[in-house]
C-alpha cells in the first residue's frame, strides 16, 4: 500500500531525546500506548539507580532508609510542581487513576452530588455515590459547556444549595482521543459553587497539564500511561475534603497515635492519611523522573511531531473504504494520539489477533473500559457510514513518544489487506 499523506515529521530535539527514549522489543510495533505506555529511559534509569539503596520509607534511621524517604518526598514535590499544584494542595500517591478517583469518591462530604458525562472511562463513572448525575454525551465541546451549565443551574435550584457538588470530567477521551474543554467546564462549575475533578490519564502524556492554569480542584493521573510503569499514580487537590475523610487505607503510616482501645486512633492529616502501609517508592521515583524529563523537554516540538503522526494515521484510516473511525465531536476537533475504528466485515478481536500474529503490531480491541460511550459511537459509525456489517466492538491504535512513520504505515498497509 502506498501512503502519501503528510510531510516528514519534525525532528525531536537531540538534547531532549535520551531520557525520553522508550524501551521496547525489536521488531514489535506497540500501538497501544493509551492502555499502558512503554517505559521511558528516565524512569528505568531512576529505578535502577535507587534499587541498591532500597529500604523503608518514613520508618528507619539508617542511611538507606533516610535516602529512600528523601527520594519519596522529593518525588512528591517534583510531581506536584510538574502538575502545577497549589501550595496547600495534597499530592497523594495511589496505584493509578482509577485508584485516585476511588479515593476521592471515598473522601466526598456527605450529601455530595457528582456530575459526570456518559462519555467517561469507567474509572470516572463507577466510583461515585448513588444519586450522581450522568449527562448525555455532547455533540461538540461547546455543547458540553452548555449542558453542564444547565445541569448545575437546575441542580442548585432543586436541591439544598449548601450541599457540595463535584463535576468529574476527562481531559481527553480514551476512546477517541478528543480533547474536552476543561478550563471552560471548570469556570462553569465554580460559577455554580461546584468543584471539578480532572481525569488526566490520557491528556497528561501528550501535553502539559497545570491545575492552576486550568483552575481545577482535583487531578488524577496514572504513571503507567505516563511512561513510568511501576505501579504509581497520584491524586492532587484541595486538602479540606481529604483531611476530613476517613483514611482510604487504614494502617501503619496513616496514624498519629493508636491507643489501647479498639477505636482509639488519631489519624494523620496530609497525604499520609491516605497512604497507609509501605509506599510504592519505586513507582513514585519513576513517575517523578519522567516528569523531570518532560519538564526539560520542548513540549511544543513533541506535540507537533505527535500531531503530524496522528494526522497521517487518521488520513490513512479515512482513505480505507472498509475502515470507519469512531468520533464523538466533529472530525476536526482537537485530539491526542488515539484513533479508534472498526473494519467492516471483520470481528475486531480477530483483526487484533491477525495484526499481532502476521505483522507483529499490537493494538487494543474491545470497548476500552468505556462501554456506554463505545457502544454509542459504534452505533453512530454504522449510521454515518451506512454499513450494516460493522462489528460490535472496536479497535484502537494509540501513539506517543517513540512512535514512528514506519509503524503507522505498516498498520495502514495491514488494514488495507483486509479490504
Amino acid at each position: 500500500m502506498s501512503v502519501t499523506l503528510v510531510p516528514s515529521l519534525p525532528a525531536l530535539p537531540t538534547a531532549a531525546s535520551a531520557p525520553l527514549d522508550v524501551l521496547g522489543v525489536p521488531g514489535e510495533i506497540n500501538l497501544d500506548y493509551a492502555a499502558s505506555a512503554p517505559c521511558a529511559r528516565a524512569a528505568a534509569d531512576a529505578v535502577n539507580e535507587l534499587l541498591p539503596w532500597y529500604a523503608s520509607v518514613h520508618r528507619g534511621a539508617g542511611a538507606l532508609s533516610r535516602r529512600c524517604t528523601l527520594a519519596y518526598e522529593k518525588a512528591r514535590q517534583t510531581i506536584g510542581d510538574f502538575f502545577g499544584a497549589r501550595a496547600d494542595d495534597h499530592v497523594i500517591f495511589t496505584r493509578n487513576t482509577t485508584d485516585a478517583l476511588n479515593l476521592l469518591g471515598r473522601a466526598l462530604p456527605a450529601g455530595t452530588t457528582v456530575v459526570t458525562f456518559a462519555g467517561e472511562h469507567h474509572a470516572n463513572l463507577l466510583p461515585w455515590p448513588r444519586g450522581s448525575v450522568r449527562l448525555p454525551v455532547p455533540s461538540d465541546p461547546a455543547g458540553a459547556v452548555r449542558a453542564l451549565a444547565a445541569a448545575l443551574s437546575e441542580l442548585r435550584r432543586d436541591s439544598n444549595p449548601a450541599l457540595p457538588v463535584l463535576v468529574a470530567v476527562t481531559g481527553a477521551s480514551n476512546v477517541t482521543g478528543e480533547r474536552w474543554p476543561v478550563a471552560e467546564l471548570a469556570r462553569v462549575a465554580h460559577r455554580h459553587g461546584a468543584r471539578l475533578a480532572l481525569d488526566a490519564a490520557q491528556l497528561a502524556p501528550h501535553e502539559p497539564v497545570d491545575l492552576l492554569a486550568l483552575d481545577v480542584d482535583y487531578l488524577a493521573v496514572s504513571g503507567h500511561k505516563l511512561y513510568a510503569p511501576f505501579g504509581a499514580g497520584v491524586l492532587i487537590g484541595r486538602a479540606d475534603w481529604l483531611d476530613a475523610a476517613p483514611p482510604y487505607l487504614a494502617g501503619g503510616g496513616a496514624t498519629r497515635r493508636v491507643g489501647p482501645a479498639t477505636h482509639d486512633v488519631t489519624w494523620a492529616t496530609g497525604p499520609a492519611r491516605h497512604e497507609g502501609g509501605t509506599p510504592n517508592l519505586l513507582g513514585a521515583v519513576a513517575l517523578a523522573a519522567v516528569c523531570t524529563a518532560l519538564a526539560g523537554a520542548d513540549r511544543s516540538a513533541l506535540a507537533a511531531r505527535e500531531q503530524a503522526l496522528l494526522a497521517r494515521l487518521r488520513s490513512g484510516v479515512a482513505a480505507l473504504p472498509h475502515v470507519v473511525e469512531l468520533r464523538t465531536f466533529g472530525p476536526d476537533a482537537p485530539r491526542v494520539g488515539i484513533v479508534s475504528f472498526v473494519v467492516a466485515g471483520w470481528d475486531s478481536a480477530e483483526v487484533a489477533a491477525r495484526l499481532a500474529a502476521r505483522h507483529r503490531i499490537g493494538v487494543r480491541d474491545g470497548l476500552f473500559c468505556a462501554h456506554p460511550l463505545a457502544r454509542r459511537l459504534l452505533a453512530e459509525a454504522a449510521g454515518r457510514s451506512g454499513r450494516r456489517d460493522l462489528p460490535a466492538t472496536a479497535l484502537r491504535a494509540s501513539i506517543g513518544l517513540g512512535s514512528t512513520v514506519d509503524e503507522v504505515d505498516r498498520l495502514l498497509a495491514a488494514l488495507a489487506e483486509l479490504g
